[in-house]
């Protein structure tokens, strides 16, 4: 599962337009709300298991960020700051109410690019064959309690270092470390268990990273 590569320092794109905002041109933070909104919805919905909560941490998370933006130092990437407040304001919010989550392969997703078609049969073979095995890898990663989840979303999908998720979910490093591992062996399992009934030659660790990249 070779993760998603990202920039671990802010962007000189981003830099400018944190200038531009704090320099009273608060219009520039609308780019940074555009750039980023479709990418922290669909990762905390991954994260959080529920499209409601996804809104409401994406909304708090860019609100609070606009406010505390002359905070930002730039030793980070700018996502990995604004995950960081989004996913904080979420676990405020699970501490104070017990919302109900769903699926993730059953979400209503408003950017779309990462849920599949509900009627496969509309697609050729090979679309078809991946929408299900997106569908798949979903609902293993689900099933995941959220220890495993978590970094193993941020690692795996949004190509996060090690310390990075320690910082963002406040876990010592080689605690990290750990959950990723054994997130990658459980949710192997499951998909072993979800591919059962392909031929046995299919259900290998190549065709398991070919279903996360997809997934993605």
């Amino acid at each position: 599962m070779a993760p998603v590569r990202q920039s671990h320092t802010v962007t000189n794109n981003d830099q400018h337009l944190i200038q531009e905002c704090l320099a009273g041109r608060t219009e520039a933070f609308d780019q940074l709300v555009l750039r980023y909104q479709d990418r922290l919805y669909r990762t905390l919905v991954r994260v959080l298991g529920s499209s409601d909560d996804a809104r409401d941490a994406a909304q708090e998370g860019f609100t609070q960020a606009f406010f505390k933006l002359n905070s930002f130092r730039g030793t980070a990437a700018f996502y990995s700051w604004l995950f960081r407040i989004s996913f904080n304001a979420a676990i405020s919010q699970k501490r104070k109410t017990k919302r109900t989550s769903t699926t993730l392969d059953t979400q209503d997703n408003p950017a779309g690019n990462w849920l599949v078609d509900t009627h496969p049969e509309n697609q050729p073979p090979d679309v078809a064959e991946r929408a299900e095995r997106k569908k798949m890898v979903h609902q293993a990663l689900n099933e995941l309690s959220e220890e495993y989840r978590t970094p193993l979303i941020l690692r795996e999908l949004e190509g996060m270092s090690y310390g990075e998720i320690a910082d963002i979910t406040s876990i010592p490093l080689g605690t990290v470390r750990s959950r990723i591992f054994r997130g990658r062996n459980e949710l192997k399992q499951k998909l072993n268990t979800l591919f059962q009934e392909e031929p046995k030659s299919r259900v290998s660790r190549s065709d398991h990273e070919s279903s996360i990249s997809e997934s993605k």
